[in-house]
């Protein structure tokens, strides 16, 4: 499923922007694991940018969409709400030349930010020079303040304001719709608590009314000793570019389609590397964008699960993907097709953190995760006069213990991307002791372009 961005009007809204029950979820997890995953919008530049356009397009973006912190209650079961960040971090600006086998390294650690959702520091815009003449641009993003498509959102309405050379106003751009206090706030508070134990009790009766509905189940992490690596260790992590022609020709050569091929690569990626089993059943994980227009919301994607099945001797079944997708997204729509957990999230949202972090202690990691973020990528190529040679979205999960990787039992996560021409593929492989380097990583991602006739040129 492709997610997509919507441009900002003019008139904003600047109701109360209540947390939703991801952005609620996503901050429990904040609290826990700290920045454990964060999503990166990064820029390849062949010609140098100045300073001070960066200046500019930072200024943008801290009176914009992103621009925003939490403001919890003291009313219980009353819902968390967005203002404007009265502050943002600076911008990164490094001196050093990057070289070309650097640029995977530096990008990665720009990941590396202590966010504070609670006081508004929930994004970093960075660059830097590389050897050959041009320039590397991240903007890291936490996952309590924003989607992909809140980024892509912010970033657009940025840039848009950028080449119109207007000030920074947090009013007339995207940062309206960030909301603000309610005017009598006990009030507005014990309303909100009173309406959140009745959508308590409503999902208690549809999780109850869909306790027959299943999803498809993740394979078990097979048991292997593990190998000898560091206590901090980072997951593998590759960009590669495609021409989307032959994406696209291969695609429907196997009865299939782009956002089909997409999560065929992550399947057999997956199976090549040993962490399934031959004929195995994949659980895919595939985000989906709830977002349209204007919309306030920090999160706004759902994921729609399927199942693949992967078979060593051939390649995945293009055509069970494409029908498996529907069949997904079919039931989704439909609250009775629904699964009761899904119905549960008002009851998630008013649990005492301590029992949240008793379950996310014990939850899993999709083993496989495919984005396609479509040509939204295309909307903000461009900085200013400057037109970068390539763009890629990424989730990026941050250094740490092997041992926590093998408990969460994650696996990989593949993101999707292109500018109507080009492909840019960016695949994280979090399994320890089936990709422990980048090395292994490529090969065995080499082994599945092959199969299927593909040209990659990694970076």
């Amino acid at each position: 499923m492709t997610l997509t961005s919507h441009a900002p009007s003019v008139a904003l809204s600047t109701a109360v922007n209540r947390l939703t029950a991801d952005d609620d979820l996503f901050l429990k997890l904040h609290s826990l694991y700290g920045n454990a995953l964060v999503n990166q919008l990064a820029w390849r530049f062949d010609e140098p940018l100045g300073r001070d356009l960066l200046d500019r397009f930072h200024a943008q973006l801290a009176q914009g969409f992103l621009a925003r912190r939490v403001q919890t209650t003291r009313v219980p079961f009353a819902r968390p709400y967005w203002v404007p960040a009265p502050e943002s971090l600076p911008l990164g600006w490094d001196v050093v030349p990057v070289a070309d086998d650097e640029i995977l390294d530096w990008y990665f650690a720009q990941s590396r930010v202590d966010f504070d959702p609670e006081a508004g520091l929930v994004w970093r815009l960075s660059a830097a020079p590389t050897t050959t003449g041009g320039t590397l641009v991240s903007l890291v993003t936490s996952h309590v303040a924003s989607d992909g498509g809140a980024v892509l959102f912010a970033v657009g309405d940025a840039l848009a304001r950028l080449v119109r050379d207007e000030e920074p106003d947090r009013s007339a751009s995207s940062g309206g719709l960030v909301g603000s206090a309610p005017p009598n706030t006990l009030s507005a508070n014990l309303s909100d608590a009173g309406a959140q134990l009745r959508a308590v009790v409503k999902g208690l009766r549809a999780a109850f009314a869909a306790r027959a509905v299943t999803e498809p189940e993740s394979t078990p992490r097979p048991a292997t000793p593990p190998l000898p690596l560091p206590e901090q260790w980072s997951p593998a992590d590759i960009v590669v570019q495609l021409d989307l022609d032959q994406w696209n020709a291969v695609a429907t050569t196997h009865s299939g389609t782009t956002n089909g091929l997409l999560i065929a690569l992550g399947a057999g990626l997956l199976g090549r590397s040993g962490r399934v089993g031959d004929t195995a059943d994949i659980r895919v994980d595939i985000p989906h964008s709830m977002r349209t227009t204007n919309d306030p919301r920090a999160n706004a994607t759902t994921g729609l699960p399927i199942s693949v099945r992967y078979n060593s001797t051939d390649r995945i079944d293009l055509g069970a993907v494409r029908t498996a997708v529907k069949r997904a997204a079919t039931a989704y729509r439909d609250p009775a097709t629904t699964p009761a957990l899904q119905h549960l999230q008002p009851l998630q949202m008013i649990l005492p953190r301590f029992v949240l972090h008793h379950f996310a202690r014990t939850a899993k990691a999709p083993e496989c995760l495919c984005t396609n973020l479509g040509e939204t990528a295309k909307g903000v190529a461009t900085i200013g006069d400057h037109h970068a040679a390539a763009v890629l979205m990424r989730p990026v999960v941050c250094t740490g213990d092997p041992a926590m990787f093998r408990r969460v039992e994650v696996g990989v996560n593949l993101s999707f991307s292109t500018d109507g021409h080009t492909v840019t593929l960016a695949v994280t492989a979090a399994d320890p002791d089936r990709f422990p380097t980048r090395t292994t990583l490529r090969t065995l991602l080499t082994a599945e372009f092959d199969s299927w006739g593909l040209t990659p040129h990694f970076w």
